[in-house]
């Protein structure tokens, strides 16, 4: 039977040890080993792998020797406690050997897990999961987290408190994230606000969010647009060591000013024309980007996005042999200055 995403989450919320079999499949393997690693852990329990209630195997294991899934589904430990068979990385070279598993299966038999990556409306595993009356097909999509997930997330990481702005940056920022980076930010951001009472704030979420190379470009494209000309060096020293490659640079600059001119040429008033802009922008960037599209005004963004697209050009020209990296700098600073008068 195939689960849609609400029936996916209320299963790997409650585990139900009727259900013989669960398939976890998707392009995202990181997405994928969350869903199983959060199923397994509410289906037996955090002590599991020590009280040997959880078999492993490979698909190639599996493959050399058959007859080991239906040992491990029949076999009883010395602990008490629902046990499981965890399959990683099938294919359809297992399929009939994973199905066969799921016929001999009885109640009180060890559930069966299986992952895989994408698979085919055609693959045998997929069909044979999708069309038994019991075993689950769950497809992982490559989605961020929807709001109930965060929400639950949250909860678990005891953060009880977190009002509608702090929602929106966590919004956006797993949309942003790896689903893997994304938990450890959480994490982070339970532990920086242990025993602390007050509310989630925006500040509190950017300070444990992770530091990146898309960070420090955000930062050096406020410092231009809000005029901070002093400020642009360390900055681009920085971008420089990390790698920063000078085209790049160019492009998140005039995708910036572009986002400044279309909220600053909205009829209906700059916050209208932020309100506008997808993906949609919240919390303390959305109020910094109606300040510098107020400031900037539309004529004057003009002028920035012609600077910009000249740079552009100038950078990808055969004929260039100035160093590119301070070309970008130069013209950052001008346009800087430029947020001064």
């Amino acid at each position: 039977m195939k689960l849609n995403g609400r029936d996916i989450s209320a299963l790997v919320a409650r585990p139900d040890d009727r259900i013989p079999a669960v398939l976890f499949y998707g392009a995202d393997a990181m997405r994928v080993a969350l869903k199983r690693e959060e199923y397994l852990k509410n289906l037996l329990g955090p002590n599991a792998d020590e009280e040997m209630r959880l078999a492993r195997f490979s698909a190639s294991e599996l493959k050399k020797e058959p007859a080991m899934l239906q040992d491990a589904l029949k076999a009883q430990g010395f602990f008490s406690g629902k046990r499981a068979v965890f399959i990683e990385e099938a294919a359809d070279a297992v399929s009939k050997i994973v199905m066969d598993g799921i016929a001999a299966w009885e109640q009180g038999d060890a559930t069966i897990v299986v992952t895989a990556g994408q698979l085919k409306p055609s693959s045998s595993l997929r069909k044979g999961f999708e069309g038994h009356s019991s075993a689950k097909c769950a497809p992982i999509y490559d989605n961020p987290p929807t709001r109930a997930e965060i929400e639950a997330d949250l909860k678990k990481a005891g953060l009880a408190h977190v009002p509608m702005d702090a929602m929106d940056t966590l919004n956006a920022l797993a949309r942003d994230l790896e689903p893997g980076d994304f938990r450890q930010t959480l994490e982070k951001l339970a532990l920086y606000k242990y025993d602390d009472d007050t509310a989630v704030s925006t500040r509190d979420i950017e300070a444990c969010a992770p530091t990146s190379a898309e960070a420090e470009l955000d930062d050096i494209l406020n410092i231009v647009a809000s005029g901070r000309a002093d400020q642009i060096g360390p900055v681009m020293k920085r971008l420089k060591d990390q790698g920063m490659q000078p085209v790049t640079l160019t492009i998140g600059a005039a995708r910036h000013f572009k986002t400044l001119f279309s909220a600053a040429s909205d009829p209906s008033g700059t916050a209208n024309g932020v309100g506008k802009l997808r993906p949609p922008v919240y919390g303390p960037r959305r109020d910094m980007i109606v300040r510098q599209a107020q400031h900037w005004g539309e004529r004057k963004l003009q002028i920035a996005l012609t600077v910009l697209t000249d740079l552009d050009l100038q950078l990808r020209s055969a004929g260039q042999r100035a160093p590119a990296m301070e070309l970008v700098e130069r013209s950052l600073i001008r346009l800087a200055m430029m947020a001064q008068r």
